[in-house]
């Protein structure tokens, strides 16, 4: 076999393309740690650091840098996913994406009427939709969380024991049990007393098969 260049990248060299430019890195890093604390901070909205970093399908010198830097992220993450002896994160990452498309399919669920269109012609009624359906999403899984909690606090009351393997396997991001048709309707009010009695699921429902 050949003997690699200096700086050579071995059986990845026919697909390494482009090198990162850490120059760009380095004149611009105290401007890139800004705009992190920025957008941790809610102090800028993504939409303005988009508009920051490009317009007119130009990308700015300080959008260059984040991209220069996003090469490493991208090499790192690359490398992780074909690496033949440790699968891990190969294995987190699809746990990850697992619970990402639970979360649409109950968006979806939700989000029903008009088969889940965004039927507002302009920007900020979207937007409207938008945080609406967020809303009633995070409602449903405050819900499922507060109920699967003491579904699990019950059963090991009566003496059963839960492996925690199995508790972190258990997802709020459920929707069998959802009536989604008709109105939601937001009221102020007193929260009742306490959660429902759970149901004995050795009883049989009316609405169980519906």
């Amino acid at each position: 076999m050949p003997e690699q260049p200096a700086g050579g990248y071995g059986p990845l060299e026919a697909i390494a393309r482009n090198k990162v430019n850490l120059g760009k890195i380095e004149t611009w890093w105290p401007d890139m740690l800004r705009v992190g604390g920025s957008l941790i901070t809610n102090q800028v909205r993504a939409y303005d650091l988009l508009r920051m970093f490009g317009r007119e399908g130009r990308m700015s010198p300080l959008g260059q840098a984040f991209a220069e830097y996003g090469r490493i992220e991208k090499t790192l993450h690359l490398l992780a996913v074909v690496d033949p002896v440790d699968d891990t994160y190969r294995r987190r990452m699809n746990r990850q994406l697992t619970v990402q498309e639970s979360r649409h399919r109950l968006a979806r669920t939700i989000c029903h009427g008009k088969r889940g269109a965004m039927m507002q012609a302009y920007r900020e009624g979207q937007e409207d939709q938008l945080a609406e359906l967020g809303l009633v999403l995070n409602a449903v899984v405050l819900w499922n969380t507060r109920y699967l909690d003491a579904a699990v606090a019950e059963l090991e009351a009566a003496g059963h024991d839960i492996p925690e393997a199995d508790k972190a396997r258990l997802s709020p991001l459920k929707e069998k049990h959802l009536n989604c048709l008709g109105r939601y309707a937001f009221t102020a009010s007193q929260p009742a007393a306490g959660l429902r009695p759970l149901r004995d699921p050795a009883t049989r429902d009316d609405h169980d098969d519906l």
